[in-house]
């Protein structure tokens, strides 16, 4: 509004009204403003002569409102770390009482993971139903190597799919640690997968018994590190753990129940850890021998080695074969180790010349030519059809298998490599050129033999983590890696040589760590990006 005071005569104002008028319709044509625009007065108040035919000064424009804007993402922070993140810009995922986590269609099976996380991040679970805003959705399907996951986060929700369980279940740890980690999980997508897939720990119960809590305590931290093989080694000289129908004369009187296996089985299950049982002979039946004395395996010169059967005679296949029938039926997994280690008989610089009734079983079986190596291949491999008649795979040390015999292992037995002290022994390659798969137990790096008798020294997360790899087999050298689709995984091996040497207690706190390095370099056996203090400050927020 003009704020003029006209001065004038009337008609004389009368002029400079109209005249003004059509300065400011000019200006406002020209502006596409209106009279009441930038051409008016100016802020001081003062009158601003009309230019009808000059060009108006530029409009002022309207300061936006600034869009928050975010850095590219990095990857998670986990232990084992991702193998894949596509980096996204966004706030990520927290929790928040307003989201939850719910199954997509056709995911009912995953109930379980579901509860699991829920509880874990504090949100509700709501089972099946269409995802919302902060949400974390569950779902099988797809296609996919076994164990393998994707991770999505972005419209603040997570999606977590996979064409398993167990990969699903991994995608749920992977986000449990981002959480840990840094209280969210980072904008983007993971795809991840194991590298090996046998993946695990290896408990000598027999030597040293674990109470069935202490198990179990193990069985949910391997879960949290996507580890996924308990080896219970549960019959050796010391004693004989599990619970028998078959023959409870054999049972230690400190032993578990099968009600607690049940229960160890039901936890293993629900964390994707697959239980392998191991009855070992025909040497560390100690524990079967002192029940069953006729049993014993005697020298030519009298002596009687200590958990050594005698394996010319029928009733010690008898007791073995009832005993691996009775835990085939109570484990569930798809394995069954039958041991075959250290037969005194074939320790021994002659053994038909030492034991001479061996001697005679193996001729008698296998011809003139038939030595005493044979007749412990033929129980090995005897052991091995009552476990897959039972529906398992066989597994076996690997110095139960011999070369240049009348008879060899059978092919589909998997050998669990572990020896690397002794003169002469058959070096790793020996078994995987002839197309054996193999399992990595390297006494140097992944054996925490308690009391630490025969050079064993406690194992160190720390050189695991820098030194090894899965195609360290033996020693400290590496087999060349063609061979490295043969080797099905690794596992970190407790014995209780000196089961006072340490308690429950002290051997969870020694294995913590060698336990980590050794599912990271599993899930990916490339030099890690992560220093070993800074995977261990890692691991020691996340798991």
């Amino acid at each position: 509004m003009m704020r003029y005071s006209l001065r004038h005569s009337p008609r004389r104002s009368l002029r400079y009204a109209l005249a003004t008028a059509v300065a400011l319709t000019t200006v406002a044509a020209c502006s596409g403003g209106s009279p009441s625009g930038p051409a008016g007065p100016s802020s001081t108040g003062a009158p601003t002569s009309a230019r009808p035919t000059s060009t108006p000064p530029p409009s002022p424009k309207p300061t936006p409102t600034p869009t928050k804007s975010y850095p590219l993402s990095s990857a998670p922070r986990t232990v084992p770390s991702v193998r894949a993140h596509e980096a996204a810009r966004g706030p990520g995922w927290k929790p928040a009482p307003t989201g939850g986590v719910v199954l997509a269609a056709h995911s009912e099976g995953l109930a379980d993971e579901g509860r699991l996380l829920a509880g874990e991040l504090g949100i509700p679970y709501r089972g099946a139903a269409a995802a919302g805003p902060g949400d974390v959705e569950l779902a099988l399907g797809g296609t996919g190597a076994p164990e393998s996951y994707t991770l999505t986060v972005g419209d603040g929700r997570v999606r977590i799919a996979g064409p398993d369980e167990a990969g699903v279940f991994y995608g749920t740890r992977t986000l449990k640690q981002s959480v840990r980690a840094t209280g969210a999980m980072p904008e983007g997508t993971v795809t991840d997968r194991p590298a090996k897939p046998q993946r695990g720990l290896n408990l000598d119960i027999a030597r040293k018994p674990f109470t069935a809590d202490w198990i179990e305590d193990r069985i949910r931290e391997m879960g949290d590190l996507k580890l996924n093989q308990l080896a219970l080694h549960f019959s050796d000289d010391q004693g004989f753990r599990i619970e028998s129908e078959s023959h409870p004369e054999v049972v230690s009187a400190q032993h578990l129940t099968k009600a607690e296996v049940g229960r160890i089985l039901a936890l293993a299950a629900s964390r994707h850890v697959t239980v392998v049982p191991e009855i070992d002979s025909p040497g560390h039946l100690g524990a079967v021998i002192a029940a069953h004395p006729d049993l014993q395996l005697v020298s030519a010169s009298g002596r009687t080695p200590r958990g050594a059967v005698d394996i010319a005679n029928p009733a010690a296949a008898r007791i073995v074969d009832d005993l691996l029938r009775e835990y085939a039926r109570l484990f569930p997994g798809a394995y069954f180790h039958v041991g075959a280690d250290e037969y005194v008989a074939l320790m021994s610089k002659n053994p038909e010349a030492s034991y001479p009734g061996l001697a005679r079983a193996a001729v008698a079986k296998y011809g003139p030519s038939g030595r005493v190596q044979d007749l412990a291949t033929g129980w090995l491999n005897d052991r091995a059809a009552v476990v897959q008649a039972a529906g398992k795979t066989p597994k076996a040390w690997n110095d139960g298998f011999f070369t240049g015999g009348v008879t060899t292992a059978a092919k589909d037995i998997q050998v669990e490599y572990w020896t690397g002290k002794e003169i002469g022994a058959r070096q790793p390659v020996s078994y995987l050129s002839a197309g054996r798969e193999l399992v990595n137990l390297n006494d140097l790096y992944l054996y925490y033999v308690l009391g630490q008798p025969n050079q064993f020294t406690y194992p160190t997360g720390r050189r695991i983590y820098e030194e090894w790899t899965p195609l360290v087999v033996r020693g400290t050298t590496p087999v060349p890696a063609r061979y490295d689709s043969q080797i099905l995984g690794a596992r970190f091996a407790v014995w209780g040589d000196f089961p006072r040497a340490q308690t429950q207690a002290q051997v969870a706190d020694g294995i913590r760590l060698p336990l980590t390095a050794l599912a990271q370099k599993l899930w990916d056996p490339a030099k890690p990006a992560l220093t070993w203090e800074q995977f261990k400050a890692l691991a020691a927020k996340v798991t």
